[in-house]
């Protein structure tokens, strides 16, 4: 398989939280992360918009990002 990702990630194990709509929440799992975006592990992607806020770790860093793409329980996201 072809890498077309501009930056490479570092593979993680990161709770997450999908945060959208001024409060509402979803948890997640940050598999991997670079500077541009990240993967992540859903429970399932449906009710999940294409633009929100990543919250990542105890750190509570945030993220503005867009789904690129959404597998089974998998979504990919660009940072904005």
């Amino acid at each position: 398989m072809d890498e077309r990702r501009k930056n490479q990630r570092q593979r993680v194990l990161k709770a997450g939280m999908i945060t959208f709509n001024h409060g509402a929440g979803i948890d997640c799992t940050v598999r991997n992360l670079s500077v541009a975006g990240a993967c992540l592990d859903v429970a399932s992607p449906l009710g999940i918009p294409d633009n929100f806020i990543l919250v990542v770790g105890s750190e509570q860093v945030q993220h503005p990002c867009h789904v690129t793409w959404r597998r089974e329980k998998r979504i990919g996201v660009d940072f904005k």
